[in-house]
């Protein structure tokens, strides 16, 4: 690592870790500082529309929106529970770690599916559920509930009651992130800072460059979020990101994930870093800078924009 890059990484781990919480990311997924193989390494299913704040038609702003609850149209009727666990048996031969379910109708579908995922031996069973269900929710041997909340004081005090959960996904704006620093929150598990974007760079408030800055030994390599992830949909489109609505790679009633794999569309994902997106390719940031491509093309409508690079301006 150069020396810049290294004074980029150290300053993005300060922010993270000062005021004595535990967070582990902010506006970016927890995978996007870890080294990526080509290979499979995360399944995000969606277990149906959802019953988040954050509607397809109005648009999702969020940037771990990925891991989230929001809410969707389903284009045909859901896939069916034996085909779900059909595919979370082949993402578990494929050796797959990690495993998100989000996007649940049912709390008890949701904790049923993780529970199985669980059973088969998946290392990394992660349920997110909405704060407003978590009193439904019975801690489960091997499974990693994640709280998701908006941030208020009301809903910090009730995280507070939940401190057997692995960790909390709290959608902020980027003003709030600070006063989260400070707001003397007592939860022992891990959090993720799920930033809310505006719609357009210039309604921006707060520094994106800041905000993005990452290390990813494989960045030059692989895209540092969306390289060895495979998401499903409930009616079973398959997605190289469950915010990516518009590209699928493939229809999981007939498909198999060992098919996917050979799929040229989705590697292109996995590998679209930004030496292949024209703009980027000279900028001197290009790899310490994360980008959540779903974002971008919520802004501009463009897979490969740049919406909310103020060096693009």
């Amino acid at each position: 690592m150069n020396a810049m890059e290294r004074v980029a990484y150290e300053s993005a781990i300060q922010v993270e870790v000062e005021g004595g919480l535990n967070i582990t990311a902010v506006g970016k997924p927890p995978w996007s500082y870890r080294a990526h193989s080509g290979r499979l390494e995360r399944l995000i299913l969606q277990l149906g529309r959802g019953k988040g704040r954050f509607f397809e038609v109005t648009g999702i702003p969020r940037s771990i929106g990925c891991i989230g609850n929001n809410r969707f149209i389903l284009r045909r009727e859901p896939l069916s529970v034996e085909r779900m666990k059909e595919l979370i048996r082949e993402f578990r031969a494929r050796k797959g770690r990690e495993i998100y379910l989000t996007n649940y109708d049912s709390v008890d579908y949701l904790m049923r599916m993780a529970n199985y995922a669980a059973s088969i031996g998946i290392p990394e069973v992660y349920a997110v559920v909405r704060i407003e269900d978590m009193d439904r929710v019975v801690p489960l041997d091997d499974v990693r509930v994640i709280v998701e909340l908006e941030y208020s004081g009301e809903n910090l005090r009730k995280l507070g009651e939940y401190g057997w959960a692995y960790g909390a996904l709290i959608m902020a704006t980027y003003r709030q992130f600070d006063e989260l620093e400070r707001s003397g929150l007592s939860f022992p598990g891990e959090i993720y800072v799920d930033v809310l974007y505006p719609g357009s760079f210039r309604k921006v408030d707060f520094n994106t460059i800041e905000l993005k800055r990452t290390l990813n030994p494989t960045n030059s390599k692989y895209h540092d979020c969306l390289a060895g992830t495979l998401a499903i949909t409930a009616d079973g489109y398959a997605l190289p990101c469950p915010l990516l609505r518009n590209f699928v790679i493939g229809d999981m009633r007939e498909a198999s994930i060992k098919n996917l794999m050979r799929k040229k569309r989705l590697k292109s994902f996995w590998k679209l870093t930004k030496d292949g997106i024209e703009v980027c390719r000279s900028c001197p940031f290009k790899y310490i800078c994360h980008d959540c491509r779903a974002l971008e093309y919520r802004g501009s409508g463009d897979p490969f924009g740049v919406e909310f690079c103020p060096l693009e301006l």
